[in-house]
């Protein structure tokens, strides 16, 4: 009989398992080479869907300051990133009318990659990033940023000190606050009456249908549909009144809320809903083939590391990012073969990953070192990086993407 979970969002205990990856390190826990005299810690990492309001999330949490007290991702450094947040920006503005008299608050700002084109834009704003060195970079390109994990004494504290949002924006980190309900109940404090929140984040429906288990690691706590999100934002006095998909992270949902009865709710909301309930997302069996799914794309890439090592072949990977993290160390053993991964941040160079400890060095030296094949492990980035990466392929090397099915390009 499979353990029992309880619904961080419901409190349901009805739960249903849905993938069990073992026991991982944490995603983004890059070690320096004097680290490797100490154990790493390892955690449990499965999957439960919530069999009443259907929520999948993680079955084992870490303490957030143990994931984002001190962090290595920064958004800056990906091309894509920078179009798409300058994209959103431009429509938010446009769509909301906002201007010097607006305020706008975006949660987990990150190195402020996207309030910088508020603040171009004369737009005030204002950044909420708990990891401090993060912060300090984007305070140092203009951006002010207040360094806490939100929730809703955090938004308190700002209504009292800056007043209310007309604009709270939230981009891949909703699924990373571990009481989803006390995360929305800030976000209520702190948004005007005719106020509009805006979250991204990596859509469960794409997950599922591509296979894309390796976005499951400890800061991911849940991996959402919008069946689950109607009761949750209607439980804090908020109506779900648009989305949109878009095409970043491998398939993304961008959702707009606003306070009960203050926007006439959107077809979209509708269509959505309906498509997935075609789909099955509030059924057991709908989840029921991912753990098979995910099996299969480890038992590949297994045999694709073995038949390279057999044949004398040269094997490296591109993107040291925490879903990388999760796809080697769930394929074990198998993985060492990589002899180093190569990645665009300055700041992860000298470092080694999670786990299998493979070097990680700077984004030239693939075309350098001219390995036989590079598994792509930032393959929501594929576009990007074979542009950024022409000598390398020009000089007969070849990048691998590991899923939803293995493919050599």
């Amino acid at each position: 009989m499979p353990e029992a979970h309880r619904c961080r969002s419901c409190g349901s205990t009805h739960s249903l398992p849905v993938i069990d990856l073992g026991l991982q390190p944490l995603a983004n826990n890059l070690l320096h080479p004097e680290d490797l005299c100490q154990l790493e810690p390892r955690f449990p990492v499965g999957v439960f869907v919530c069999g009443d309001c259907w929520l999948m999330q993680i079955t084992n949490t870490v303490p957030p300051i143990d994931l984002f007290g001190e962090y290595l991702y920064f958004s800056s450094f990906s091309d894509a990133m920078l179009r798409h947040a300058r994209a959103a920006v431009e429509k938010h503005i446009a769509e909301k009318n906002l201007g010097k008299e607006s305020f706008v608050v975006e949660i987990a700002s990150n190195d402020g990659y996207m309030l910088k084109n508020f603040v171009e834009a004369s737009v005030p704003c204002l950044g909420i990033e708990p990891a401090a060195n993060i912060a300090k970079v984007a305070r140092k390109i203009g951006v002010e940023t207040h360094c806490a994990f939100f929730g809703k004494e955090t938004a308190r504290e700002l209504r009292e000190q800056r007043g209310l949002a007309d604009l709270i924006l939230g981009n891949n980190v909703f699924a990373h606050a571990p009481d989803t309900n006390d995360f929305v109940a800030g976000v209520a404090e702190l948004l005007k009456p005719d106020g509009w929140v805006v979250f991204e984040f990596p859509y469960g429906v794409e997950m599922i249908g591509k296979v894309e288990f390796d976005t499951i690691y400890h800061e991911h706590v849940y991996y959402f549909t919008l069946t689950p999100l109607i009761p949750l934002f209607a439980r804090h006095g908020m109506d779900v009144f648009h989305v949109e998909r878009v095409p970043i992270h491998g398939g993304s949902l961008r959702l707009y809320a606003c306070r009960k009865g203050g926007e006439t709710i959107r077809a979209t909301v509708r269509e959505t809903l309906d498509a997935e309930a075609q789909q099955g997302v509030s059924s057991a069996a709908y989840y029921q083939r991912f753990s098979d799914e995910a099996a299969r794309v480890r038992a590949d890439l297994i045999a694709f590391f073995d038949e390279q090592k057999k044949a004398g072949k040269r094997v490296a990977a591109y993107g040291a990012s925490a879903k990388g993290s999760t796809l080697l160390n769930y394929v074990g053993d198998a993985a060492k073969t990589l002899e180093f991964i190569a990645d665009r941040s300055t700041y992860k160079h000298g470092l080694l990953s999670p786990g299998l400890h493979v070097p990680i060095v700077t984004a030239e030296e693939l075309a350098d070192r001219r390995p036989d094949y590079a598994v792509l492990l930032v393959w929501n980035f594929a576009e990007e990086v074979m542009a950024q990466q022409r000598e390398f392929r020009a000089k007969g090397g070849q990048f691998v993407i590991p899923l939803p099915q293995l493919t050599v390009a």
